[in-house]
């Protein structure tokens, strides 16, 4: 099965600094991008080998990941208006 990688340097790949930044810098976003990580590994395991698992579980993972990108999203956009404010 083909499957789509999800790291957060593919999903955002202008915000790689930002994310850079606040893995080393922000405790709250480290923990949020580990367990997204964490998190997007085992769903891209189960889809690339085909494990036998319930659809709702699958589905459940996937919900879960895509709020911890909305979060970790958030905060990287609120790391740029900093960034740009600073810099103004």
């Amino acid at each position: 099965m083909q499957v789509e990688h999800h790291d957060l340097h593919h999903e955002f790949p202008d915000m790689n600094d930002a994310i850079n930044a606040l893995k080393t810098g922000n405790a709250h976003f480290a923990v949020l991008f580990h367990s997204y990580h964490r998190l997007t590994g085992k769903v891209e395991d189960l889809e690339e080998h085909d494990m036998p698992v319930a659809d709702f579980t699958l589905e459940d993972m996937k919900k879960q990941r895509v709020r911890l990108k909305d979060e970790l999203y958030h905060l990287l956009l609120a790391y740029r208006a900093g960034q740009k404010s600073v810099s103004a």
